[in-house]
């Protein structure tokens, strides 16, 4: 027992991760509303402001976390950007402006772009033929965290829109405290190295990153990946109320449906899908699965119909972490940090972007005056994105199967 723990703190803390976003979710219109003023169209410019500059933050710091814990070790990493949270979240708890919740926010961002880190731990603890599956337990720590944060978030808002931000810095105090007393160090003086800038800023690590061989064409496939998928969380709560006519209720619901769903794939289902069809077939399949879905959403009229094909939606969750376990096999030891703190950036790039392509094709195609009314229409879109990232890893130059596989 003692020594999965470490495994244990690791999936805790992107559990945490994932439920600190969902967790204060909830109240931020109102506690916006409460340092700003303004109505809900403000509190909603300043929110996506605030959401903007917490994926900038991820962005531009993630490769530089990723090789600090390449030269100090994944545990002080860990273990200091706990700390900062806790504080992080015990002032915006106590902010009484705009710009102190906007600091929160960017400082937010900056702890949570150990993301990486934790992955990089989690490639150093396994075997080549066990990434992809201890991948997949991270995704389901997200699809854990993802559940949860909006629920509880909501139960607490009952408490004033402050409760939120303390339940969130108490978890983060506690999963600190569980890694200070388990977390052992994995970085070696044989996988160690130096730090240097030139890696450590976004576009000398993905410089350094492509340069390995073959990872060019996997970073464009997981870019596209990012793009097209992020158009669930971005646009669901809008497509479905316009669509299916439900309300806050049900779209939590749906939310969390899909949340249980993505944590048992990723969690369960991944390594199976590897021993059967290999990493290069995992693949294929979860990005078909994707496409699939994201047509199916596209025309869907019926909310029930589109609630009973959720785990079918979440089946494809399988190939994010077989492509991972791909990327992770193609480098050395001791540049995982840095390909994560590189995936990571690309997430956040993505994260940019896509909301901004994905709401305005939404409304565009459901205004009262557009050409065709078509909510669905950011679904088609993406399954375009979609299907370009999977020409693109079918396209590629494939080192001998031996080699990768």
């Amino acid at each position: 027992m003692t020594s999965r723990l470490p495994i244990v703190f690791i999936i805790l803390t992107v559990v945490i991760d994932a439920m600190g976003i969902g967790l204060i979710m909830p109240v931020m219109p109102d506690l916006i509303g409460e340092v700003q003023g303004g109505d809900i169209a403000n509190a909603a410019i300043w929110g996506g402001l605030l959401t903007t500059a917490f994926a900038a933050m991820q962005f531009l710091f993630s490769p530089l976390i990723g090789n600090l814990s390449d030269r100090y070790g994944r545990r002080p990493i860990l273990l200091t950007s706990l700390v900062i949270m806790t504080a992080d979240y015990l002032v915006m708890a106590t902010a009484g402006t705009i710009w102190l919740l906007l600091a929160g926010r960017i400082v937010g961002g900056i702890t949570a772009a150990t993301h990486s880190t934790a992955s990089a731990f989690m490639a150093d603890i396994s075997a080549p033929e066990e990434k992809a599956k201890n991948f997949g337990l991270i995704g389901a720590g997200f699809g854990i965290g993802f559940v949860l944060g909006p629920v509880i978030g909501g139960l607490l808002a009952s408490y004033g829109t402050r409760a939120p931000f303390y339940a969130a810095a108490a978890l983060a105090a506690m999963n600190g405290f569980l890694g200070w007393l388990v977390l052992k160090e994995t970085v070696t003086d044989q996988i160690r190295r130096p730090f240097t800038w030139a890696r450590a800023n976004p576009l000398g690590a993905f410089s350094a990153v492509t340069k390995m061989p073959g990872l060019t064409a996997l970073l464009l496939v997981f870019f596209f990946y990012q793009v097209s998928s992020f158009v669930y969380p971005v646009t669901w709560p809008y497509f479905t109320t316009e669509r299916f006519g439900w309300g806050p209720g049900m779209i939590g619901v749906s939310l969390a449906v899909f949340g249980v769903f993505f944590a048992i794939v990723q969690g369960v289902l991944v390594q199976p899908s590897i021993k059967h069809l290999g990493h290069r077939g995992t693949v294929i399949a979860g990005l078909s699965i994707e496409v699939i879905m994201l047509i199916f959403m596209g025309f869907v009229s019926s909310g029930m119909f589109a609630l009973g094909f959720t785990p079918f939606a979440a089946l494809a969750a399988i190939g994010v972490p077989a492509l991972q376990g791909i990327m992770s096999r193609r480098i050395p030891d001791d540049a995982q940090g840095e390909l994560q703190g590189v995936l990571a950036s690309v997430t956040s790039v993505a994260m940019i972007f896509s909301p901004l392509l994905m709401t305005q094709t939404f409304a565009y195609f459901s205004a009262p005056n557009a050409p065709i009314y078509l909510p669905g229409a950011a679904f088609l879109l993406s399954a375009i994105l979609m299907v370009v990232s999977l020409m693109i890893f079918i396209g590629r130059k494939r080192k001998p199967a031996a080699k990768v596989y």
